[in-house]
């Protein structure tokens, strides 16, 4: 029989999928994908198949196996994302896409991707949110990531989650030079408690010191002629 956490995946699929299709139709560049947590390739199937580059995270062995099979020209790693991106792995490929599709908290993969590697052109994040289960009857508190947030905002932040999420991504950007372009999102799932949100971060450019103007030459004074009376 299967969980209440399946239920809830199950119930955002076709969000998850219409998500990402938006995503890839704003892209105006090659698609170059990272998904934290591949599963057993569904979102795959729906969007990614026609994709040749791209890196996928899985811990499950035979999960994995599959994913190997599903995607050849792509990179498949048996491994925890959030470590794995933390040490950099798969840092030479330049995505463009980060896809995050957790059953719980996204915010330890979001800062192991954008800490551990260059943001050197536009980069989407498209992301199935469960924190905000956690934040009824004031439960914030509870949460280490959002320990800043709830200094500043307080304890009741399930409500206003989304606006935390901006605020959150905004100030994350900002660690990596980065700023933030565009954002939108939505609850669903059963009960609203799943957060779907995509984000697009641009790199700043780099601080340019002014020229140096050429300070002007002064005007060249005329002597006048005598003239002989």
């Amino acid at each position: 029989m299967p969980t209440s956490t399946a239920k809830k995946d199950n119930s955002t699929f076709e969000l998850k999928v219409a998500d990402r299709l938006r995503v890839l139709r704003r892209l105006d560049v090659e698609p170059v994908v990272c998904e934290t947590h591949g599963g057993f390739g569904r979102l795959f199937t729906r969007v990614y198949s026609h994709i040749k580059r791209g890196m996928v995270f899985e811990h499950d062995p035979a999960k994995a196996a599959k994913l190997g099979l599903q995607r050849p020209t792509w990179r498949v790693y048996e491994a925890d994302a959030e470590a794995a991106l933390a040490e950099s792995v798969g840092k030479d490929l330049a995505v463009n896409l980060l896809d995050l599709d957790p059953y719980g908290s996204p915010w330890g993969f979001v800062q192991a991707f954008l800490t551990s590697r260059p943001i050197a052109g536009p980069l989407w994040l498209v992301v199935n949110d469960g924190l905000r289960q956690k934040l009824r009857l004031g439960g914030a508190w509870h949460v280490g990531c959002l320990a800043d947030v709830v200094a500043r905002r307080g304890n009741d932040l399930h409500d206003v989650y989304l606006s935390v999420v901006e605020e959150m991504i905004v100030e994350l950007a900002a660690k990596v030079k980065c700023k933030l372009e565009r954002f939108a999102g939505y609850y669903c799932g059963a009960g609203k408690q799943m957060t779907h949100w995509t984000a697009l971060l641009l790199p700043l450019k780099p601080d340019v010191p002014p020229i140096a103007e050429t300070p002007a030459a002064e005007p060249v004074k005329k002597r006048r002629r005598k003239t002989k009376p």
